[in-house]
């Protein structure tokens, strides 16, 4: 995919040769000829990497313009071109990654672009690393401290368990007394024979009669 770059100064003729050197470097290109421009297009589509010159409509354009681009989501590189070497001074101020001065050497253009693109992709890709760490880091603290709260719950119930006296067993059930057997039930009497006085005197009646 081609990398692409947003040219933006007001001269037409440094903004066309420009552009056609770089689309010959095979880079997609985009140009604005002033801060206004350039600053709604920073807004309406991603670059890896925004040119501008310092001085246009006013000398805080090209700040303007650097300005947009830092704010920007996607983070581009940004290189400020000018005619007057003196200025580099500013960089720093102004907040641009890399000074261009103008008029340049086609070879020496594209090497310093490309160190600028190999120098804030490395800038980039260390800066995600970090913040990755910064995330993980949290994390894996929670972790930790959750991985110790139940090694420390196992442990005060295996301390409460061993404290506990052992069970008592049950006493076993006593054995029901054997059912005492029932007495032999008593004889009846045998029935008593008549006195035979009585006999004697029944046949005494008997006689009379007669």
């Amino acid at each position: 995919m081609k990398r692409r770059i947003l040219l933006v100064d007001d001269e037409v003729a440094v903004l066309l040769t420009l552009k056609a050197i770089l689309e010959i470097s095979n880079f997609d290109v985009d140009t604005a000829t002033s801060a206004r421009e350039g600053k709604a297009r920073i807004r309406h589509r991603e670059y890896e990497m925004i040119i501008t010159d310092l001085r246009m409509e006013d000398d805080q354009a090209g700040r303007q313009v650097i300005e947009s681009a830092r704010q920007a989501p996607y983070k581009p590189a940004v290189a400020l071109l000018t005619a007057f070497p003196e200025e580099g001074d500013l960089l720093d101020y102004m907040g641009a990654d890399q000074l261009l001065i103008k008029p340049m050497h086609t070879r020496l253009l594209l090497e310093k672009i490309e160190a600028l693109f190999a120098h804030h992709t490395g800038t980039s890709k260390l800066a995600a690393a970090k913040k990755s760490v910064a995330v993980m880091k949290p994390v894996a603290a929670k972790k930790a401290v959750a991985a110790k709260k139940v090694v420390a719950a196992k442990k005060t119930v295996v301390t409460k368990s061993a404290a506990k006296p052992p069970a008592k067993k049950a006493a076993p059930a006593k054995k029901a007394a054997p059912a005492k057997k029932a007495a032999p039930a008593k004889k009846a009497a045998p029935a008593k024979k008549a006195a035979p006085a009585k006999k004697a005197a029944a046949a005494k009646k008997t006689g009379k009669k007669k």
